[in-house]
C-alpha cells in the first residue's frame, strides 16, 4: 500500500508527501527511508512514489548519475580543488579548459575508447610541448569514473605516446638556447647591472645570481627573513598566483631552508632597506612592520613574479647581454656552485630541491662541458711530450 499523507503550506495550499523504505545501513543495520513531498496531487505523489520504488529495486537508487565528461569533470573537481594548493588549481582548471574539455566535454563518458583517447593525444603532441602532461590530467577524470562505478575501465591505459621527431635544418647551424651564463658571461651582467640606477632591479637581480632562489621566493621575503648579522637568509614562502591573485604558499617543495649570503650582497639589501623607507615615508606607508616585504610593488603589497619578464629583457636589449630568463639566473648559479667544487647534496639544499634528480640533471650539463675540454687537454699532453 502506498502511504500517502496531506500537509499545508503557510498558505493554506494543500500538498502530498510520502515515506518510503529504501533498505538496511550496512554499517549500522538500522532501517533507511526516505521523504519526498511537496507534490501538488495525490497521483503525483503515487507516479513518484512508484518510479522510485523501481529504482530502490533495480539497485540504481542514490548513485551518481554522471553521463558526459565534463559532468564528470565537475564532479572530481569538487574533490581535487581540496586537495591543492590554489596555484595548482588554478593551472590545472587552465589545462582543462584549454585543452580537454574543449575535446572531451561532450563526450558520453562510457563511450569513451582507446581509438578516441589515441587520436586526441596525438593531436596534442603536434601543437603541444607538454603534451604528456595534458594526457595524464585528462586520464585522472576517467581513473575518478573508475572508482566511482561510472566505468569499469580507463581508455588512456592503451594510448601509446607519440614520438616526435626532430628535423634538422641544413642552412642553421646556431647552438640551441642554452638558458644559462658562464661566469665570463655572469661577471659582465653584473658589471652592467651596477650601472642601473633603479636599486630595487639591480638588488632583485643581484639576490637572484648570488642566492639561487626561485623569483616567487624572492618575492616573498620579508626583511624578517634576513640576518644581516650572520649574513643568512630564510626562505620559507613564495608568491603564488591563485584564481583570486597573487598570495603567499608555501616553497615548491614545501619546505624552508636557509642558506649563506655573501657581503657585498647583504650591503645591496641594506641600501635597497634605506630607499625603501624613504620612498614610502613619502607615502606615508609605515616600512617598520614585522610583515614588510623586502621587495613589495609601489602600493607595498605583493609583487607580481612575473614583472621580472620584462625588467630583464629591457636591460639585456639595453646592454646587448646574451638572452637569459629569470629562471635561467638560478640555473646559473647552481651550475657555478658545481664548477666550483659545491657537492650534490649542498647544491640539492640551496636550491631547494625537493628531488635530487633535478640537481643532478644540472650537474650531468657541467660535466658535459667538462667533457667537451678533454680533446684540448689531450692535444696539449701530447704537445708537451713533443717538445
Amino acid at each position: 500500500m502506498v502511504n500517502i499523507k496531506t500537509y499545508k503550506l503557510q498558505n493554506d495550499a494543500i500538498r502530498y508527501k510520502f515515506h518510503i523504505y529504501i533498505g538496511t545501513d550496512p554499517l549500522t543495520g538500522k532501517e533507511k527511508t526516505t521523504t519526498r513531498s511537496g507534490f501538488k496531487t495525490k497521483k503525483e505523489a503515487k507516479e513518484a512514489y512508484y518510479e522510485l520504488q523501481q529504482e530502490i529495486k533495480n539497485g540504481t537508487f542514490g548513485k551518481v548519475s554522471k553521463d558526459t565528461y565534463q559532468e564528470v569533470y565537475e564532479l572530481w573537481m569538487e574533490h581535487y580543488e581540496n586537495t591543492v594548493e590554489d596555484s595548482t588549481l588554478l593551472k590545472t582548471k587552465r589545462i582543462f579548459q584549454n585543452h580537454i574539455l574543449p575535446t572531451f566535454g561532450s563526450y558520453r563518458i562510457a563511450k569513451i575508447d582507446a581509438a578516441i583517447c589515441q587520436k586526441h593525444v596525438n593531436q596534442w603532441a603536434k601543437k603541444l610541448k607538454r603534451f604528456k602532461m595534458v594526457k595524464n590530467y585528462a586520464a585522472l577524470v576517467m581513473k575518478f569514473a573508475i572508482k566511482h562505478s561510472i566505468i569499469d575501465k580507463n581508455p588512456f591505459d592503451l594510448v601509446e605516446l607519440p614520438i616526435i621527431k626532430k628535423t634538422i635544418s641544413l642552412e642553421d647551424d646556431d647552438d640551441e638556447f642554452e638558458n644559462f651564463y658562464s661566469r665570463e658571461q655572469l661577471v659582465h651582467f653584473l658589471n652592467c647591472l651596477q650601472q642601473e640606477t633603479n636599486l630595487k632591479k639591480q638588488v632583485v637581480f643581484r639576490l637572484l645570481a648570488f642566492s639561487g632562489m626561485r623569483k616567487g621566493e624572492v618575492f616573498a621575503l620579508k626583511w624578517k627573513d634576513i640576518d644581516f648579522d650572520t649574513l643568512e637568509i630564510r626562505i620559507t614562502k613564495a608568491v603564488k598566483r591563485g584564481e583570486n591573485g597573487l598570495y603567499l604558499g608555501t616553497t615548491k617543495n614545501g619546505k624552508p631552508r636557509t642558506i649563506k649570503l655573501d657581503p657585498e650582497t647583504v650591503d645591496f639589501l641594506k641600501k635597497w632597506r634605506t630607499e625603501q623607507d624613504n620612498i614610502f615615508s613619502a607615502k606615508k606607508i609605515n616600512t617598520k612592520t614585522k610583515q614588510q616585504l623586502v621587495f613589495s610593488n609601489t602600493f607595498n603589497v605583493l609583487q607580481d613574479p612575473n614583472k621580472t619578464v620584462q625588467w630583464l629583457s629591457s636591460f639585456i636589449k639595453k646592454h646587448q647581454l646574451e638572452p637569459i630568463t629569470t629562471h635561467g639566473l638560478r640555473h646559473t648559479h647552481c651550475s657555478l656552485l658545481f664548477e666550483a667544487g659545491a657537492s650534490i647534496k649542498e647544491v640539492q639544499y640551496r636550491l631547494g630541491h625537493n628531488d635530487v634528480k633535478t640537481t643532478l640533471e644540472i650537474y650531468a650539463h657541467v660535466t658535459r662541458k667538462a667533457k667537451a675540454g678533454t680533446i684540448d687537454k689531450f692535444t696539449a699532453f701530447l704537445n708537451d711530450e713533443s717538445d
